[in-house]
């Protein structure tokens, strides 16, 4: 598969352990194409390289304290460009985040466990089924 063919993930969280946990299960699993960063400032000054779906912790703070945290990051990001599906991770299993998360338009959700690779796989997958139907329905409305 050609480099611009592959799907282009942002991963951004503070715990540098977790995050290359996260890159190397991507890797290993699927061909996508990845970015690394660990403060959602470093991710906003990089939006300019197209991500497809971005994977963003929601606190931030683990490195600078005055980092801006996953949720304006996330604001920032669907300001700039409102099309990248954004699916916030966090250690913190409480609805009200989630749903707080949701209602600054994160695509979805998903708490920080043995599970979460499989789901964020899964999400991702969802998201690229979706733009794909999206497409074949443009294509077609365009021709009626």
């Amino acid at each position: 598969m050609k480099r611009e063919d592959k799907i282009k993930l942002f991963l951004v969280d503070d715990d540098i352990l977790f995050l290359r946990l996260l890159e190397n299960d991507f890797l290993e699993h699927a061909d996508f194409v990845i970015e690394t960063y660990a403060t959602g400032e470093l991710c906003l000054e990089n939006l300019s390289h197209n991500p497809d779906v971005i994977i963003l912790d929601y606190y931030l703070d683990g490195i600078e304290k005055n980092a801006i945290n996953g949720i304006e990051t996330l604001d920032k990001i669907k300001s700039l460009n409102p099309n990248i599906p954004v699916v916030m991770l966090s250690s913190q299993d409480k609805i009200d985040i989630a749903i707080s998360c949701m209602h600054h338009m994160a695509y979805d959700y998903v708490v920080k466990s043995e599970t979460a690779f499989v789901r964020l796989q899964k999400i991702i997958t969802s998201i690229f089924q979706y733009k794909k139907l999206e497409k074949e329905l443009n294509w077609y409305m365009e021709r009626m």
